[in-house]
């Protein structure tokens, strides 16, 4: 009998259970002690290199076990830690344990998700996971949708399907000739100009609309740019409302946006990667009336909940428009229906035709921890955030600035210079820059009118209360050397 000659790439089951066995103990001891390391070794570029090593290609293979007990060293020792309890800065959650398993699992069978025929059960399961994440923030089960990698493409994504449903119906064949304009407010986060330049409106048809008392979108400086450029026979498509924003987590006046675009035939899209899904918990809810009237909304599964890098979604009222957006047939396909059923295929609902199976992940954490789960771990980050701004009101050097949804705002304002804004502005940007290097705690930065901000975003289901008092004294003590070195400046 003739022995199949296995590929060299191929791992002896015995050894695959060996060494996976191994890497689930390592990854399982460092997650139960994450919190016992510094956020981030704060290491140098080169130093990183000199670590990694500058070796060619290799000529000849490595042996599995070899390369499992390097790559855990480097990642373990080598990495900022977004899973740490004190890491609070941008918008990075913690993630799930059992995301981890899931992108094992996902990796295991490799499947397509571009089409049915090529990811039947994965096909179904990311189907399921768009639902399920459209009930959890309120909205129409029935809306349609597709996983994408994060914020900026689910923005672009929603952001395509606008354009092909509110510019002349030309623009696919022709390119774009109207002056077309799109809405959103000052506070609205860079994808919006990404957008305009990479899909051919170009960033003069941005119209950044001023706002309010209270960071939000000025409803009436909106009616009037709109108006404006109808009498300047601009061609306006598309409003963009805010559910968070990056800088302070403010929520826009969605149901009175919501309104406008009623008014003038216009795309609502709400930029939810953030926020929205503190939709769930009943005190926030009245921020979010009016998203059930969102033609899309992005929300980003790996901000506030909590799963592993890349995860996110675009979710359309009328997913026909994603279709009528991405879909193609050349000849080479044959992803037929299957006995006159219509079967889904997400290469017509978004930019990629070969698809990982990122809803995995999404999937199973969303039935680990449940409605009730979720609803008291986001209120447990809203109140943390709550409890920051507290206690940094209470002392006498630093100033509470903002708080909204799981983001507080706050900087030191030493007791001599404190009238004086640009030494107060570039005083925190250098506490920053000494937190961010530290290893302690890891903050992120917000100008909130005008004001250089200290900001802590809290979607880290492993931050405590303790966590929280102890990110003020730390920044008490590196305020006040921070203050030291500028003065002697």
């Amino acid at each position: 009998m003739t022995k199949i000659r296995k590929s060299s790439i191929e791992i002896d089951k015995e050894e695959f259970r060996k060494v996976g066995y191994e890497l689930i103990d390592k990854i399982s001891d460092f997650i139960e002690g994450i919190d016992k390391r510094p956020v981030t070794p704060n290491e140098k570029p080169s130093q990183l290199q000199t670590k990694l090593g500058s070796s060619s290609l290799p000529q000849n293979g490595i042996p599995v076990n070899d390369i499992i007990s390097k790559a855990t060293d480097l990642l373990f020792n080598h990495s900022l830690l977004n899973g740490h309890p004190k890491f609070l800065g941008y918008i990075t959650s913690s993630a799930a344990p059992i995301g981890a398993l899931a992108d094992l699992l996902a990796a295991s069978v490799n499947p397509n998700v571009g089409a049915h025929i090529l990811s039947p059960m994965a096909t179904e399961i990311e189907k399921q996971t768009i639902q399920w994440l459209a009930e959890f923030i309120g909205v129409s089960p029935n809306y349609g949708g597709i996983l994408v990698s994060g914020g900026n493409m689910a923005n672009f994504t929603a952001f395509l399907a606008a354009r092909t449903a509110k510019a002349p119906k030309s623009v696919k064949e022709d390119g774009i000739s109207d002056k077309l304009t799109i809405y959103c407010s000052k506070a609205t986060h860079t994808w919006i100009e990404k957008a305009a330049i990479l899909f051919g409106l170009g960033t003069k048809a941005v119209r950044w609309i001023p706002t309010d008392h209270a960071n939000r979108m000025d409803i009436e400086a909106l009616e009037s740019a709109i108006h404006s450029d109808v009498t300047n026979n601009y061609k306006p498509i598309m409003v963009v409302g805010t559910a968070g924003d990056v800088s302070t987590g403010v929520v826009d006046k969605l149901s009175d946006i919501a309104t406008i675009c009623k008014k003038h035939n216009l795309w609502f899209h709400i930029d939810g990667a953030y926020g929205a899904p503190a939709a769930l918990i009943p005190e926030q809810q009245y921020l979010f009336e009016g998203m059930i009237e969102a033609d899309s909304i992005a929300l980003d599964p790996h901000k506030w909940l909590y799963s592993p890098l890349e995860a996110g979604c675009t979710l359309v009222k009328n997913p026909q428009h994603l279709i009528d957006t991405f879909s193609s047939h050349p000849e080479y396909y044959n992803f037929s229906n299957h006995e006159n059923e219509i079967a889904q295929n997400f290469y017509e609902y978004g930019l990629q035709n070969s698809r990982g199976f990122r809803a995995l992940k999404v999937w199973m954490t969303l039935q680990q921890v449940g409605r009730s789960g979720y609803q008291k771990l986001i209120s447990e980050d809203i109140q943390l955030s709550e409890i920051l701004f507290d206690l940094a009101n209470e002392e006498d050097e630093l100033e509470a600035v903002s708080q909204n949804l799981s983001i507080t705002t706050f900087r030191y304002t030493p007791s001599s210079n404190r009238q004086n804004e640009e030494y107060l502005n570039k005083l925190n940007e250098e506490i920053l820059n000494q937190l961010q290097a530290g290893g302690e705690v890891f903050l992120s930065n917000a100008l909130v009118k005008e004001k250089y901000c200290l900001r802590a975003c809290i979607v880290n289901f492993r931050t405590s209360e303790k966590d929280i008092k102890e990110v003020i004294k730390i920044v008490l003590k590196e305020g006040k050397k921070a203050h030291l070195k500028l003065s002697k400046i």
